[in-house]
């Protein structure tokens, strides 16, 4: 192959993208994907910067609304964006300076805002730049402004996002001291793989930084046909709320929940806790409204110190042997509910999408505070310390009965040479990424299973009855569970800390389970699993659900398959004047071969779901939330996730 001569990479191949144009052109490294979670990532930044408005005391009502054709209109009575021409932009208003440019805001030191969740002022300009079009109202000074802007397309030239479509001009007069902002845009198609939004995701958002703003109401609603519905949230007790709100689906281990708040030269941090029974860390944390989804400083300095203070509190009360080795971390926070909640003038967040807090100083702020507080919080609450420190004590006790389990796995699969459970039936394929493993319930499944699968790169793991519920159950007893054991060996990462995705024998790990309410059940349990002990795996998009049906029907002497109820009534609907025969299976054990590698196992008429770690997640709350004692956490639940966790059959 020739090398390119320096004449074919000349000036002109240097590209500069001005404008909004980089935000187009690179849309994943401002909003983090073009797929659901950077759709609704427009949404977070417009949110935020009206949360801004209440942090900075000048607002106290949001409100959100999914609009019938499927935009978003997030308004607040904050101050409203300056509408007066900037001063380094002659005949352009600062409103279109903020809609138009990157790196334009209130929030670099110039007073605007003390505290803001916004750093790079590129928020509400990504927004524009990803919408096909975007609408901007402001009250300020009696009047009510307005400006649209739109993503100019032509068949010449590339398209020229978020370009106002007309200057800032005043429409009408606003209500008598009313002042705010209000933002709608409608996603562009062009730029997201869907642009459906969904109500559960913002619903649970916006119920978070109501928590983590005391006295600040937000309120949600659904316009769009077949989905209306509307909500409000507001609370009185901030964090503290918001810990019993995680808590209650499951057993707290005293009735209190722990606060303190602290403030210094650093910024301000506030801290809730209360353990429960469980045997989850559920630690969260945010940075002046941001949630920081992979930690940072703050998170560090909280749980140095957590440690160090139940460490002290159990060895000055003589509650621990002299002999024993001090708490971990893990052991500390095992069942542990906890909000960390930082402001600070100038965050130093890793990337647009802020999931992780870089500032080292408020570590030490968090670390000294949580030292003082929760020391002498212990020292004021014996019973509810005193149940931390036992249940620390038998979290040692069973990490060190996993490590012991986990080692004896080891060596056992070292002695059996491959190690390979004795009803695994494997694949002869050695490659990875064309080998796929299904799990399947029972004997009598697995042996249609067999009969169904392409041997050359289909293997099929029978496992019996429902597995443990890894949501309720230690890792001691995880890793020494039998049909665990097997599944762990089948797919060869290993398990918990010791998870490696590179290991992993198969491209796609598919669940295989009946379509009834029971098959549903063991999805969910299988699925919670590998969220909680196999993380990587969803991660990295290797975990599947496969969609067996639950009817056979013949039409026109062809036979057709019917995944649910609900598609055995739209079936009847479509054929109104014939008598439908539908056949019920009672289970995959009673599908003959062919008709479950149709279904199931053929990659060309299959249907499967890739389970990613929101919908993992959904699972995951199934077992926490719907198998929990609250009759209205339940209800409330399912409205809003009923759509999203069909997969689970729930």
């Amino acid at each position: 192959m020739a090398r390119p001569s320096s004449s074919d990479y000349s000036a002109e191949h240097i590209q500069v993208l001005e404008g909004l144009d980089p935000v187009r052109k690179r849309p994943g490294m401002y909003i983090g994907s073009t797929g659901p979670t950077g759709l609704h990532h427009l949404v977070w930044e417009v949110v935020d910067n009206a949360v801004d408005e209440a942090m900075a005391g000048v607002c106290t009502r949001i409100e959100v609304t999914i609009l019938a054709d499927g935009g978003v209109r997030v308004t607040d009575n904050g101050r409203g964006i300056p509408v007066d021409e900037h001063p380094q932009y002659k005949g352009r208003s600062a409103a279109e300076i903020v809609m138009t440019t990157l790196h334009a805001g209130g929030k670099f030191g110039g007073g605007g805002y003390k505290v803001s969740g916004g750093l790079h002022g590129v928020g509400v300009s990504v927004v524009n730049a990803l919408s096909a079009r975007t609408v901007l109202e402001v009250d300020r000074g009696g009047k009510t402004y307005r400006q649209e802007y739109a993503a100019e397309k032509s068949a010449k030239t590339a398209v020229r996002p978020g370009v106002p479509q007309g200057k800032l001009k005043v429409v009408a007069q606003s209500k008598r001291g009313h002042t705010g902002t209000s933002v709608t845009f409608w996603p562009d198609p062009d730029v997201f793989d869907e642009i459906e939004f969904r109500y559960a995701t913002i619903a649970e958002r916006l119920q978070i930084m109501a928590f983590l703003n005391r006295g600040l109401t937000i309120a949600l609603s659904d316009e769009r046909p077949g989905h209306k519905q509307s909500e409000s949230f507001s609370f009185d007790g901030g964090i503290v709320d918001f810990v019993r709100h995680l808590n209650q689906s499951k057993e707290p281990l005293f009735k209190d929940v722990g606060y303190f708040g602290d403030k210094g030269p650093e910024g301000e941090v506030e801290v809730a806790w209360q353990w429960n029974t469980g045997y989850h860390e559920g630690l969260h944390s945010f940075a002046n409204g941001i949630s920081t989804t992979e930690g940072g400083m703050h998170v560090e300095g909280f749980r140095r110190a957590l440690t160090q203070a139940v460490n002290r509190y159990a060895k000055d009360r003589n509650l621990v042997k002299g002999k024993d080795a001090a708490f971990q971390g893990d052991d500390v926070r095992e069942g542990l509910t906890a909000i960390v909640s930082v402001r600070l003038a100038d965050p130093q967040f890793e990337g647009q999408t802020k999931g992780k807090l870089g500032n080292t100083e408020i570590r030490s702020l968090v670390e000294r505070a949580t030292n003082t507080h929760l020391t002498r919080w212990l020292e004021e609450h014996p019973n509810p310390a005193k149940a931390i420190v036992a249940k620390a004590s038998n979290a040692a006790r069973a990490r060190s009965a996993a490590k012991s389990a986990r080692d004896l796995t080891r060596r056992k699969t070292a002695l059996d040479g491959v190690g390979m459970p004795d009803k695994l039936a494997d694949c002869a394929s050695r490659d990875r990424e064309g080998a796929e493993l299904f799990l399947v319930e029972g004997d009598s499944a697995g042996g249609s299973a067999r009969d169904a699968r392409d041997p050359k790169n289909q293997a099929i793991l029978p496992l019996r009855g429902k597995i443990l519920n890894v949501e309720r159950a230690s890792m001691d007893k995880v890793v020494a569970n039998t049909e665990i054991q097997s599944l762990t060996a089948a797919i060869g990462g290993g398990i918990g800390v010791d998870f490696d995705v590179a290991k992993v024998r198969y491209g796609r790990v598919i669940i295989l389970a009946d379509a009834d309410v029971d098959g549903g059940h063991i999805r969910t349990l299988l699925i919670t699993f590998f969220y909680r002990q196999m993380t990587p795996l969803v991660e990295n998009g290797l975990l599947y659900v496969a969609q067996p049906p639950l009817y056979s029907v013949e039409i026109g002497g062809e036979k057709q398959y019917v995944a649910d109820d609900a598609a055995r009534l739209r079936v009847s609907e479509e054929h109104p004047n014939r008598q439908l025969a539908f056949a019920r299976f009672k289970g995959l054990g009673e599908m003959d071969p062919h008709e479950l590698r149709e279904t199931c196992m053929n990659p060309a008429t299959r249907h499967l779901w890739q389970i990613d770690v929101d919908q993992a997640a959904i699972a995951d709350e199934v077992l926490s939330v719907l198998m929990g004692d609250d009759v209205e956490s339940r209800r409330n639940w399912i409205q809003r996730n009923a759509k999203d966790a069909r997969f689970l059959d729930v």
